[in-house]
């Protein structure tokens, strides 16, 4: 059997299994070898794993030239090509059946193969790897009764190459916004600064308990303070270190992080870029300073 590629770009492949999966794994390593096919073997790991390795590989690519496809085996051949087609650019398909394979490479142009460990004979196994080797994209197929693709199938298949990268990538609705929700309600918004903490400003969006979306500069520091009931925190945006100082805690929050801090800690924080974050009080919003700013300053300094 020897080695086809439409593009006549040199191939290689980066392969991996589960623990159901890597006895036929193996086969088709040593069979991609036996066809003096490279192939990087990445072993056994947990099917969440594995395929977002080699989903990861493929869609990072080569530099040189070389096209990267993948393989990859567990017990049904589903899951590990869920997590390979988290990344972009990858198109992996189970195939059961050599038929399978003539399509998945017709059809979506696939660059990953996923094998059933559970349920595929090495022979059949061998016979589906090679189809996906030697079939073109766009090529005659099953699902084509072999027959060459129609003329409007044909246009389909060729500007799918461009339209399906492009997909999630943008909002097909433009009433709705692909921003979560929380996000949404700073949206049109007017935020108002607030005095007592130079660098920032804030939305008030809900009263009694109050709950509010807040913004600070990259830079900006609040001083030591504290309120009297206690606060949830949803970072949306940029980053920020948190000093606990009534319990000598301290933690760095990152877009997506949260934090609750109880009502009378005293805290302080030193926002590291542009902040934004939800914010909800317990009961309604106060604020009562337990420092100024220029000790705040003086304090951070000596910890640098």
């Amino acid at each position: 059997m020897s080695q086809k590629n439409s593009d006549h770009h040199p191939l290689k492949f980066v392969a991996g299994a589960d623990a159901f999966g890597c006895a036929l794994k193996d086969t088709l390593v040593s069979h991609l070898r036996s066809l003096n096919i490279p192939v990087e073997d990445l072993g056994t790991d947990n099917h969440y794993s594995i395929g977002a390795k080699i989903g990861q590989i493929v869609s990072s690519g080569d530099n040189s030239g070389t096209e990267i496809r993948g393989l990859l085996a567990c017990g049904t051949g589903v899951g590990v090509s869920i997590f390979a087609n988290k990344f972009p650019g990858v198109y992996a398909a189970t195939c059961l059946t050599p038929a399978d394979a003539v399509n998945a490479r017709s059809i979506n142009n696939a660059n990953v193969i996923a094998f059933s460990g559970i349920s595929a004979t090495p022979n059949a196994a061998v016979e589906t790897l090679d189809n996906f080797l030697n079939t073109p994209f766009k090529s005659p197929c099953p699902a084509s009764n072999s027959e060459p693709w129609p003329e409007n199938i044909q246009s389909f298949l060729d500007k799918s190459l461009t339209e399906m990268p492009k997909i999630g990538t943008t909002n097909p609705n433009p009433n709705f916004s692909n921003s979560c929700v929380i996000c949404d309600l700073a949206s049109g918004r007017e935020f108002t600064p607030v005095e007592i903490m130079p660098g920032g400003s804030m939305k008030i969006v809900r009263e009694s308990p109050t709950a509010a979306v807040v913004r600070f500069t990259g830079g900006s520091v609040e001083p030591a303070h504290h309120h009297r009931y206690g606060h949830d925190v949803v970072v949306m945006k940029g980053r920020k270190i948190v000093w606990n100082l009534s319990k000598n805690e301290r933690g760095e929050l990152g877009v997506g992080d949260y934090l609750y801090t109880p009502g009378g800690d005293v805290h302080r924080v030193k926002y590291l870029e542009d902040t934004e974050f939800f914010i909800r009080w317990d009961g309604g919003w106060d604020i009562m300073l337990d420092e100024d700013l220029a000790t705040a300053l003086t304090d951070l300094d000596q910890e640098c």
